[in-house]
């Protein structure tokens, strides 16, 4: 499956005539497991290994798995104050394996997902810290000296991201889980009237983020496919959705490794964000809530995609009633329940 997914005898020439070493014509493919949404591949040869991105297989969801996106963005950011790989070839067209795809640097680091490597530094509440800086530096990032002024509309997004997410619900086709739907209907009447418009990411999180073994910093910020300008906080409140704390139960498709003790809590994460990006986080719970609503959506949209045999033979174990799960969780943030 891995041959047919990466088509060897068509991307080994393009990388050798990109990266000008022969010794990419023939490589070895690896799936990185774990990711949720895209495909990503290790490819390695003599020359060293880089990293390809591509859709998962099988019919895809429209404006889904944008890799022209993802490359765009992370090119734009070269050279600024975020961390992100190197772009270094970019099949926009699907020319090369069927499908649009783009291969970028392999930054050398750590991926934390659910357990902490051996080895690894102590200090959690610098690595906590390092998490924040790095989404600090996505929200204060200049667009338009990056050349992303026209990467999305700003004004408006957060009613477009729960049209958005509702439509992505309908789409999955799934009847009887009514907090969803509650969910979206409560979020729509909670909207504040002036929210704030940088570049998002999309889905910050720790385990899209490749660590520094030895200071606990972000060496790289991955997996860009969701990003667009909108409103940063709703980057925040993901990533204080994510963050689980000692006693609570994990998402079952989310790393739970900030419930060891040592991380910080989330009111310290939201704080030290506000300190370093003077955001007003007097509206935090509607973006939390949303987060609730989105990953809901997406959840029930790989267990749809893992049974249709689309995500390269990855099993993510039984989710039934983990949308339902998250979604009441997300009326109980907003007080709806």
């Amino acid at each position: 499956m891995t041959a047919a997914l990466v088509r060897p005898e068509r991307l080994g020439p393009a990388l050798a005539a990109a990266l000008k070493d022969d010794a990419w014509l023939t490589f070895t493919a690896e799936l990185i497991t774990g990711g949720k949404s895209n495909l990503t591949f290790r490819l390695r040869s003599d020359a060293g290994e880089v990293i390809l991105r591509r859709p998962p297989d099988g019919e895809l969801r429209q404006s889904a798995h944008d890799m022209g996106r993802e490359c765009r963005v992370q090119t734009a950011l070269a050279g600024t104050p975020v961390p992100v790989p190197e772009i270094l070839l970019d099949d926009a067209g699907g020319e090369l394996i069927g499908v649009p795809s783009y291969v970028m640097s392999a930054v050398p680091g750590v991926v934390v997902r659910d357990a902490l490597p051996p080895g690894f530094p102590a200090d959690l509440r610098a690595l906590a810290r390092g998490l924040v800086d790095a989404l600090a530096a996505i929200h204060t990032v200049d667009v338009a000296q990056a050349g992303l002024g026209d990467f999305g509309r700003a004004e408006g997004y957060l009613d477009r991201q729960i049209r958005r997410w509702s439509r992505q619900w309908e789409a999955v086709g799934q009847d009887g889980v009514l907090a969803v739907d509650e969910l979206a209907a409560a979020l729509a009447a909670a909207v504040p009237e002036r929210t704030g418009q940088s570049l998002v990411h999309g889905d910050f999180r720790i385990d899209n983020c490749v660590l520094d073994p030895d200071r606990g910093g972000v060496r790289a910020v991955l997996d860009w496919e969701m990003s667009t300008l909108g409103d940063p906080l709703a980057d925040l409140g993901l990533l204080l959705f994510y963050w689980r704390e000692p006693g609570e139960q994990p998402w079952r498709l989310a790393p739970s490794i900030t419930r060891t003790l040592g991380f910080p809590r989330r009111a310290e994460i939201a704080a030290w964000y506000a300190e370093a990006t003077g955001a007003d986080l007097t509206h935090l719970t509607v973006y939390l809530a949303l987060a609730h609503l989105k990953f809901a959506v997406i959840t029930e949209d790989i267990n749809v995609r893992v049974r249709s045999g689309a995500m390269a033979g990855q099993d993510f174990g039984d989710l039934t009633g983990e949308s339902a799960r998250i979604a009441e969780a997300g009326l109980d943030v907003l007080g709806k329940v």
